[in-house]
């Protein structure tokens, strides 16, 4: 099955890829895996105090995951596999697509103005030819309109 790979953050641009890799994997046939990063923190001399930053930062991304999980299955009937990782997102990124054989793409969010996020700027840079799967970075101008017409 093609599976679309879409890196969602708290960013608008995030929501636009989401939505556009929804609108392909219906017409494909396909479906929608979701990963959410945690960065990894900084170090904090105390461990409790870093241990209660991690597990804020990951009770964040799981809402974060399950709010955009819960609109990709009411908008399009599609019920998306979802990750959540800590770690470097360009490793992470090609962690799951080598073990994924059905990652058919990877999806994601350029925001509207201004540069882009690191992400898009690994993959679409120096390292662009290396990835094994397509990159469709969306272009977050986009409007639901548009992106519904272009997927």
């Amino acid at each position: 099955m093609r599976t679309y790979l879409v890196v969602i953050d708290e960013s608008p641009e995030a929501e636009i890829a989401m939505r556009f890799a929804a609108r392909r994997a219906v017409k494909t046939g396909g479906s929608v895996e979701i990963l959410a990063l945690i960065p990894t923190p900084d170090f904090v001399q105390w461990g409790g105090v870093m241990a209660t930053i991690e597990d804020e930062a990951h009770q964040r991304a799981e809402a974060l995951v399950t709010g955009a999980a819960g609109t990709l299955l009411s908008e399009s009937g599609l019920k998306p596999s979802i990750t959540v990782r800590q770690g470097e997102g360009p490793k992470i990124v090609r962690e799951m697509i080598a073990a994924n054989p059905d990652i058919a793409a990877l999806v994601l969010g350029a925001a509207a103005s201004g540069p882009p996020g690191p992400l898009v700027s690994h993959f679409a840079g120096a390292d662009a030819g290396a990835l094994p799967v397509p990159l469709m970075i969306v272009p977050g101008s986009l409007d639901r309109d548009a992106i519904d017409r272009l997927s």
